[in-house]
């Protein structure tokens, strides 16, 4: 199965106008599935490069509080992957060009049946998922799914990665590799740490892909910084704090205002709709 390579061409775009990406991350279903496609509309109006939806999971072990408190009240709400699968569809129909990832943990996935869902979420219009929990070494049999229904499968490499796993990930990653900025779970921070762009280098020296860097990336000067030496930053803990520090009927507009500010766009101008 073939598709437009929209992750391909929203980096070449973004590299073309000297830009910066931002990956923008919302969990599915806060803080209720049916706010969750126009809060996803909102993050692209600002200017969001690319899309994470993140799948409700109980045991959530990347993720900082913030995030955890968030998927377990969607989980508490009954929101399932097959949830997930329609907020994607809808996304699609709004937002033709805008990269949708599904980013989630390897027992979801599985119980709803690997080839069952490369093929669904394909038919949603996702482009990617992102396994937090899936180490290369035991994912041939999603990675053959995810190829046969067009879908890139994207890794994660952290700061402790040795060179061997960095190696091992760049000959198996597809669209982005998802460079983790600490050794840790999510979560908004004051700073990025000293190493970060000598650990990106490292990366950058294995592979050809664009490379984003996410967990704790919150303010416009993180977004300033990682564009010297990566391609998008992602973005999720910080907007999951907008939604909470929001009044219900302002939770898309003040969603739209952050990004847009990080991003540094006009709330006017939306990407990657063309």
């Amino acid at each position: 199965m073939t598709k437009a390579p929209r992750i391909a061409s929203c980096f070449a775009r973004l590299k073309a106008a000297g830009q910066t990406g931002l990956v923008a991350y919302l969990p599915v279903g806060y803080p209720t599935l049916q706010e969750t496609p126009a809060l996803v509309s909102a993050v692209i109006e600002g200017g969001a490069s690319i899309v994470e939806l993140g799948v409700p999971f109980s045991d959530p072990l990347a993720d900082g509080a913030t995030i955890q408190r968030a998927t377990a009240q969607a989980l508490g709400q009954g929101v399932r992957l097959a949830d997930c699968l329609e907020v994607a569809a809808r996304t699609r129909d709004r937002h033709p060009g805008v990269p949708l990832v599904f980013m989630g943990y390897y027992n979801t996935f599985l119980s709803y049946g690997l080839e069952s869902f490369c093929d669904d979420a394909a038919q949603a219009g996702a482009d990617g998922a992102i396994v937090v929990d899936l180490p290369p070494e035991e994912a041939d049999a999603f990675r053959d799914c995810s190829a046969a229904a067009g879908l890139d499968l994207i890794f994660l490499l952290a700061p402790t990665s040795t060179e061997a796993r960095i190696k091992k990930v760049a000959s198996v990653a597809q669209g982005f590799i998802y460079c983790v900025s600490v050794s840790g779970v999510t979560g908004a921070r004051a700073a990025l740490p000293e190493y970060l762009p000598a650990f990106v280098a490292g990366v950058r020296a294995q592979t050809r892909l664009p490379l984003a860097i996410g967990f704790g990336v919150s303010l416009p000067e993180h977004v300033q910084a990682i564009g010297r030496f990566a391609e998008a930053a992602v973005v999720g803990s910080a907007l999951v704090d907008v939604i909470d520090r929001s009044q219900p009927g302002e939770r898309a507009s003040g969603l739209r205002a952050f990004v847009a500010g990080l991003v540094g766009v006009s709330t006017a101008k939306s990407r990657g709709d063309n």
